[in-house]
């Protein structure tokens, strides 16, 4: 059964829709600003969407609601199914509510009881119903926004955390099980203990991110959220709904070899490129634009051009949206998902943000240009030897 992409919800610290956000990329605009949203922590090159950390929860309605006008649907849903991901979803919460309670002892100001929050909270701050405070929150909170009744899921892999959510969906329409799924990931990650925790790896970059680039320093975390509507081809046509574009296969493999490091030789990477263009009926040739994980960390960027020139000798035209958008982690491969489809949409190769000084024997796209495109390939690679790979066809 052939599932196609009818509704894209895209926001991001290049703007705070689908149409803001594609058109400041290609036009080689960086959403990354120098930012100190913690006094407690050193000023950092950020992709904030506003000028202050973000919820991920209100971030979750916003994208679900911008997917769902683009698509042309209107709630309740109740048949549709729900797979929207997180890696750090609801940790804010978590970490207020830590820090509440650290401030109470220290001032020795009694607290006030609240069932909801383990018996401790800040009276100034607004307390949480406890099922929004779960890692599976993103998911549940949009299934009452659409009112979904039928299959909820919240992947949490990594960085590879989107293309998993897409693949899911795709699966559940595939099998019958369901018509019409939202899926995506929406990230909310700046907080004092994921930039103090990146920070000690020494992932973190102190100007900016040149993913590719010979002179790159680290990620630049990012905030940012996309959810698509996924079809079946029948469902779509039925309505007469626009379609951006098809999901031609997918792949997810693991290292099962270090927790922060990629595996040297790739070898389960490749596995996983090679499992989806077999899959999507593709060959290496077939791929018109690859939408690479580049994170501008040294063995990230090191790992994935050697897996590219192995796989693509060829030169595939490549590129990292990171340098603009920033690393927004478990939502970065459905970000690049909605890149590559607007990529098809428009026919337009979008920058390697970020990228003057190449450091690999890759076709890198430094400026935006047109191109005749028919496949495109988007590649996550996450903590723990995550591995996932979409094909997408116009």
């Amino acid at each position: 059964m052939e599932v196609v992409v009818t509704g894209i919800s895209l926001i991001s610290s290049l703007g705070k829709s689908l149409e803001t956000s594609w058109e400041n990329l290609i036009l080689d605009r960086i959403g990354i600003s120098l930012q100190q949203p913690f006094p407690e922590l050193a000023a950092r090159p950020l992709a904030l969407i506003d000028e202050q950390p973000t919820h991920a929860i209100e971030l979750t309605q916003l994208a679900v609601a911008a997917a769902l006008k683009d698509s042309g649907l209107e709630s309740p849903l109740p048949d549709c199914g729900v797979v929207i991901g997180s890696s750090r979803s609801q940790q804010a919460v978590w970490e207020e509510l830590i820090k509440s309670k650290v401030e109470s002892q220290k001032s020795k100001v009694a607290s006030t009881p609240d069932s909801r929050t383990g018996g401790f909270r800040n009276p100034s701050l607004p307390t949480p119903e406890f099922s929004e405070t779960l890692p599976n929150a993103i998911a549940t909170v949009a299934a009452r926004q659409i009112g979904a009744t039928g299959i909820v899921s919240s992947p949490m892999a990594a960085c590879a955390t989107g293309i998993w959510a897409i693949a899911q969906g795709s699966l559940l329409i595939k099998t019958g099980q369901c018509h019409r799924v939202i899926v995506g990931a929406v990230e909310a990650p700046i907080t004092p203990l994921t930039l103090a925790g990146f920070g000690q790896m020494g992932a973190l970059a102190t100007t900016g991110a040149y993913p590719f680039d010979r002179h790159r320093e680290g990620l630049v975390l990012g905030e940012g959220a996309s959810v698509l509507v996924l079809e079946s081809a029948r469902a779509a046509q039925q309505r007469a709904a626009k379609i951006y574009g098809r999901v031609l296969g997918f792949s997810l493999t693991n290292d099962a070899s270090h927790a922060a490091q990629p595996e040297p030789t790739g070898k389960s990477a490749i596995a996983a490129i090679k499992q989806c263009l077999e899959r999507g009926n593709l060959t290496p040739q077939d791929i018109d634009y690859i939408h690479a994980h580049g994170t501008a960390t040294q063995l990230n960027d090191k790992r994935e051009a050697q897996i590219i020139q192995y796989l693509f000798p060829h030169k595939v035209p490549i590129s990292s949206t990171k340098g603009a958008t920033g690393h927004t982690l478990g939502a970065s491969g459905a970000i690049g998902a909605a890149f590559c489809l607007m990529a098809l949409h428009h026919q337009i190769l979008p920058p390697c943000t970020g990228l003057r000084s190449p450091q690999f024997d890759l076709d890198l796209i430094v400026t935006s240009r047109k191109a005749a495109l028919r496949h495109a390939l988007c590649l996550s690679f996450g903590f723990g030897g995550q591995n996932a790979v979409l094909a997408l066809g116009k």
